[in-house]
C-alpha cells in the first residue's frame, strides 16, 4: 500500500490557514498556493537518489553529493492543478511537465477526461501529479489511470487538502501511489465539497465563480 504523508511543516501549516480564509483575494491565494507546493516538493523529494562527484573548490577538491540524474515529471490535473506547478518547478526547474484536463460533472460528480498531453519519455520518469483538492478522489482516480495507460509507473499525488474519502478512493484503486497532502480534513459535504476545505481552488486561483 502506497504511503500517505501528511505534511505538518510549521509554515505549510500556517500558509494553508492563511488560504482557508474566504477573505483573502485571489493574488495572495495565488502566490501561497505556489508558496505551500514548493514547500511540499521538499518532503517529497526526500528520498531522490545522489551520487558522487569531485568539485575544485576555491581551496581543494573534495567529493560532494549531486542527484544522480533521475528525470522528473510534473503534472498538474486542470485546471486548478496549474496553480502548483511554478511553485514546483522553482526547485526543480529542469522537470519536464503534462497536462491533464479533467472536469467534474456537476450532477454525477464523476470525473470527465478532455485532454492529455505528456513528455514522450514519461515512462522513465518519476511522476508528481499535482491537484490542490483531493474531494471524491474521483478525478485523481482517473488521471493515474490516464498516466498508467500511457506508460507511467513511479506516480506520487501532491494535493493541498484532502478529505478522508478521496484518500481511500486513490488508495483502493491505486495502492502503489503515494500520496502527500498539507491536510486531511473532515470529509466531504452533500455537495462534494471538503469541509472544512478552502472553496473550490480553480475558482480562487483564477478568479472565477
Amino acid at each position: 500500500m502506497g504511503k500517505v504523508v501528511e505534511v505538518k511543516h510549521p509554515l505549510i501549516q500556517h500558509k494553508l490557514t492563511i488560504i482557508r480564509d474566504r477573505s483573502v483575494g485571489t493574488k495572495d491565494f495565488r502566490s501561497l498556493v505556489d508558496e505551500i507546493a514548493m514547500l511540499m516538493t521538499y518532503e517529497v523529494c526526500r528520498d531522490l537518489p545522489l551520487k558522487d562527484v569531485k568539485v575544485h573548490t576555491p581551496v581543494a577538491e573534495t567529493v560532494q553529493k549531486e542527484l544522480s540524474g533521475k528525470k522528473l515529471a510534473v503534472v498538474p490535473i486542470l485546471r486548478a492543478g496549474l496553480g502548483m506547478v511554478d511553485g514546483i518547478l522553482q526547485l526543480i526547474p529542469a522537470a519536464k511537465v503534462g497536462h491533464i484536463g479533467m472536469y467534474r460533472d456537476e450532477v454525477t460528480l464523476e470525473p470527465v477526461e478532455y485532454f492529455v498531453k505528456l513528455p514522450d519519455d514519461i515512462e522513465k520518469r518519476e511522476v508528481l501529479l499535482v491537484d490542490p483538492m483531493l474531494a471524491t478522489g474521483g478525478s485523481a482516480k482517473d488521471a493515474i489511470d490516464a498516466l498508467k495507460k500511457r506508460g507511467a509507473q513511479n506516480i506520487n499525488l501532491i494535493t493541498l487538502v484532502s478529505a478522508p474519502e478521496g484518500v481511500k478512493t486513490v488508495q483502493d484503486a491505486h495502492p502503489d501511489v503515494d500520496i502527500y497532502t498539507a491536510s486531511i480534513d473532515e470529509g466531504l459535504n452533500e455537495n462534494g465539497y471538503i469541509v472544512p476545505g478552502l472553496g473550490d481552488a480553480g475558482d480562487r486561483l483564477f478568479g472565477t465563480h
